[in-house]
Order: structure tokens, then sequence, then C-alpha cells
């Protein structure tokens, strides 16, 4: 590619042309961010593609948010700029190992984070995210037994939140897991007045220590509400871009991985590029597709969600 293209400009006028929409998830580059139409979480994602008139849906996000897309919109184009961009915990349940899991506790409801597959989503019975997962488990009959799948750490965070027991399907994600207690603890020694805030797909090590619990979206709402003025961040690193921009007088912190690396943020996340985004919508792929059974078999959960979190 020549690099005296205008991306940003090209994508814009690739947009009209298209009649597309783009929607980018808070953990995208920043220059994604700054482009897409909307950016939120799973959940405002999901609200946002449900509502959409565009011909065409351009996820800058992960494979299970583009399958998401897809099932709300059977008869619209899906693009992802990179079909590599997947998920730890999407990966790590497959479908054939939670079907045999689902069958031996046949008589539980099913509740799946919507970071999974729509083989998954399709074994469930309500779909839920990071900002909704309580109100979800609390909309469940009390008489009925959980299953929550595939994140056993916000399976956890929201057991403890709602006081319902819950068998849980042991994943979790790789960036919310490296979070090291030690050198979170470091930091707040460093930065005393710093006030902590995590995702609840933190393990509960991490979270013991944080003033404020929640969703990539409801942390961003809190610190750029809060009287503090500093933040020891504990999520995907891309959220501080939003924070920075509501916020540019405070002062914000990502928390440290276990080690030395960029593990605070998402690789699968990172593999979509400007340059990615302008080749999929000039070339129209590659395009997301799935088998119309597995569609409409996913859009029950899916659509209870929707109904659920109102």
């Amino acid at each position: 590619m020549s690099p005296h293209v205008d991306l940003e400009q090209e994508i814009q006028d690739l947009k009209k042309r298209l009649n597309a929409v783009i929607l980018a998830h808070y953990y995208q580059e920043s220059e994604i961010q700054d482009v897409a139409d909307f950016v939120g979480d799973s959940l405002a994602l999901a609200q946002a593609a449900a509502k959409t008139t565009a011909d065409v849906i351009v996820f800058c996000g992960v494979h299970f948010m583009a399958e998401t897309a897809k099932i709300l919109n059977p008869t619209r184009t899906v693009l992802l700029p990179d079909l590599k961009a997947g998920c730890s915990l999407s990966d790590r349940c497959p479908p054939a190992a939670f079907r045999a899991f689902k069958d031996k506790h046949p008589e539980h409801f099913v509740v799946s984070y919507v970071n999974s597959s729509a083989a998954v989503k399709a074994m469930s019975d309500v779909i839920c995210t990071s900002s909704n997962a309580v109100k979800i488990v609390n909309r469940v009959p009390p008489e009925r037994n959980i299953l929550f799948a595939p994140d056993q750490h916000l399976g956890r965070y929201v057991m403890k939140q709602t006081g319902r027991d819950m068998v849980l399907w042991p994943g979790s994600c790789i960036v919310h897991e490296i979070f090291s207690e030690k050198k979170l603890v470091q930091l707040q020694v460093q930065y005393p007045n710093a006030e902590v805030v995590a995702h609840p797909e933190c393990e509960a090590s991490v979270l013991r220590h944080a003033d404020f619990i929640g969703s990539t979206k409801a942390l961003l709402d809190h610190v750029l509400s809060s009287p503090k003025r500093e933040f020891i961040v504990v999520t995907e690193a891309g959220i501080l871009h939003q924070m920075k921009r509501g916020a540019p007088d405070k002062l914000f912190i990502p928390a440290p991985p276990d080690n030395d690396c960029s593990c605070n943020e998402c690789p699968y996340m990172r593999l979509n590029t400007m340059e990615k985004l302008y080749q999929c919508m000039k070339n129209g792929t590659p395009e997301l597709t799935l088998p119309a059974e597995l569609q409409t078999a996913a859009l029950a959960p899916l659509r209870r969600m929707l109904e659920w979190s109102l």
C-alpha cells in the first residue's frame, strides 16, 4: 500500500459508498476507535448492531463480536478486518466439549458470556456481558440451577454479587488472568492516592484490591465522573484512549502484567489495523458468514439478553 494513502479519508469515503457502519470495541487501537461510528463494550456493540440500518457492518473487534452482529442481522453483510482475531475465552470453550459439559448438568439454566462462539450461544438459554451479567443472573428463576460459561472469574464475581450458586466452566481471559497482584500492590504504594478500577474477568486475588469493579464501559464512566485524579486501570490497555480523551487532566496508570511483556494488550484485538480495515472495506472481504440454522438457534438467547437488559 502506498504510504501516501490517507487511510482515514479513504475509509470515510468507502463508508458512504457502501452505506456501511463501523463498530469498534474499546480495546481496538486508538486510530480505529477514532474513525469508528460507534465505540463501545460488548453489550453496547450488540445493541448498536441490533439497531443499525446500514447495508454493511464493519466490525472492528474479535470474531465472536462479528458473529453476534451477523446473528442479529442475518441479511446484512458483516466484515471483519482480520478473521484470525479470535478470543481466548471462546477458544477455550470448544462447542463439543461444552456440549458434553452441559449434558452432565441437564437441568441447569445455561447463562453464557458473550465471549463465546455462535455454537456455544446456540446451546444457551441466555447470553450476558460483563455489563449486565449480574442483572441477567438475577432474572433467572430462583428455583433453577445455573450453569455459567466460559469465564470462571466473572462467574465467581457474579455469584458473590447475586448470592446464586452456579456451576462454572473453567475458562479465563489471557489478558485479565495475567495481571500481577504483587505488582498491583507495588503500584498502590507508588501512587497512594490512586483509585484501583478493575474488570471482573480478573482473578479474585486482584479484584480484592479494587476500589471499583465493572465492565469496560462501567470503568470508563466511573473514572470520568469520579472526583479522584489518579487511577490504576486493571483491564486491557485500549480503554486508556477513551479515558484520556474524556479526562485529559487525570492520570491513568495501566496495571502491569506478571512479566515484562505487553500482555495487558489483547493480541487478538490488535490484529485489526487501519490498513486491514481499509482493505476489507475496499475488497468486501473477509466477510463473516454463518449457517442459517446456527444463526437461528443462537438468535433466541441473544434476543433474551437484549430484552432482559432493558
